[in-house]
C-alpha cells in the first residue's frame, strides 16, 4: 500500500491510501492522520486498503506522507564512498543526528534556500518509517516495527553544518527534508537493500548508487537507535547518502536557485523539488 497525506481544495490535510487512480480517504475511515492509520492492527489496515477510493487524483496536493513526524533520525557517513569523499573515517557505530521536524515538506514543494548560507548541498536517501513503538529492540526483530519507506532529501548547509561538531542545524531550516511522495509499505518492497538510488539536478545524474552499499543496514540502525530512544510510530530514519554530494566534488557544487532536484528510488518512486532564493 502506498500511504499519503494530501490537501484537496479548501481542505485541511488528510492521510489517504493511493489505490488505482484514486485515494482512499482514511479521514472518511477515522483516521486523523497517517500515524493513526500506522498504529492501527494489521488487519484494520487491510481492509481499509480494500476500500473504493473516493477521491481523485485531480485538484489535490500531496504533502509529506508523516508531515510532523516526532523524530527524524538522520544517518551520517553511511556509505563508504561518501565517507571517502566527506574525508571522514567511517565509525564502528552508526553516527546519528536529529533533523527537526520544521524542516519537512512534501513533493513538489520550494525548498529555500536560505541567505545564512552559501553552500547547500543534497542528500538522496531512503527513509524507514516506524510503524510499530519498540525499546531495546534486536536486529533480528527490527523489521517488525517497520511500517514502510519513502524518500527524503537531507539538505545540507555545509558551512553551517561544519561549523562545529553537531549537524542538526545546518540540516534543519526551514524545508531542508523534503520527503514523498508517499510511504511505501514493507510487504511491497521485500528488500530494501537492493534499490536503485539516484539524484538528478537539470538532466544530470550526480549520485547513482545501490542502498546495498549502506555500511550499517536497517535493522542494525534500528537496534542501535532504539538502544537509546525508544521508537515511536511515525519516526523517520534516514539512512545515509551515497557518493556524489557537492561537498564532495571538484570543484564543488552548490545548489541554485532555479534548479529543480530529483531523487528516484526503486519500486517507491520520485521525488521532486525546485529550489528558491530566500526572498
Amino acid at each position: 500500500m502506498k500511504l499519503v497525506t494530501f490537501v484537496e481544495r479548501d481542505w485541511g490535510p488528510r492521510p489517504g491510501l493511493l489505490v488505482g487512480g484514486g485515494i482512499v480517504d482514511l479521514s472518511r475511515e477515522g483516521f486523523r492522520d497517517s500515524i493513526a492509520f500506522m498504529a492501527a492492527a494489521p488487519g484494520v489496515q487491510a481492509d481499509v486498503a480494500g476500500s473504493r477510493p473516493t477521491v481523485a487524483m485531480d485538484n489535490l496536493k500531496l504533502m509529506a506522507p508523516v508531515p510532523a513526524p516526532p523524530r527524524i533520525f538522520g544517518i551520517g557517513v553511511n556509505y563508504a564512498e561518501h565517507a571517502k569523499e566527506s574525508q571522514t573515517e567511517p565509525q564502528s557505530v552508526p553516527t546519528v543526528f536529529i533533523v527537526l521536524s520544521s524542516a519537512v515538506v512534501g513533493p513538489g514543494a520550494n525548498v529555500i534556500l536560505p541567505k545564512a548560507s552559501s553552500k547547500v548541498d543534497y542528500e538522496a536517501e531512503l527513509a524507514v518509517v516506524i510503524g510499530k513503538p519498540g525499546y531495546q529492540v534486536p536486529a533480528s526483530y527490527a523489521m517488525d516495527h517497520v511500517f514502510g519507506y519513502t524518500i527524503m532529501n537531507d539538505v545540507s548547509a555545509r558551512d553551517v553544518q561544519r561549523a562545529t561538531t553537531q549537524w542538526s542545524l545546518g540540516k534543519s531550516f526551514p524545508t531542508f527534508a523534503p520527503m514523498g511522495p508517499w510511504a511505501v509499505s514493507k510487504d511491497e518492497i521485500p528488500d530494501p537493500h537492493a534499490l536503485a538510488i539516484s539524484l538528478t539536478i537539470g538532466g544530470e545524474k550526480l549520485q547513482d548508487s545501490s542502498t546495498g552499499l549502506m555500511i550499517f543496514k536497517i535493522p542494525a540502525l534500528i537496534e542501535y537507535i532504539s538502544g537509546t530512544v525508544p521508537l515511536q510510530v511515525g519516526d523517520v530514519i534516514s539512512t545515509g547518502t551515497p557518493a556524489g554530494v557537492g561537498m564532495g566534488r571538484n570543484p564543488q557544487r552548490w545548489l541554485k536557485p532555479g534548479e529543480e532536484m530529483v531523487i528516484q528510488i526503486e519500486h517507491i518512486g520520485e521525488l521532486r523539488n525546485p529550489l528558491v532564493a530566500e526572498s
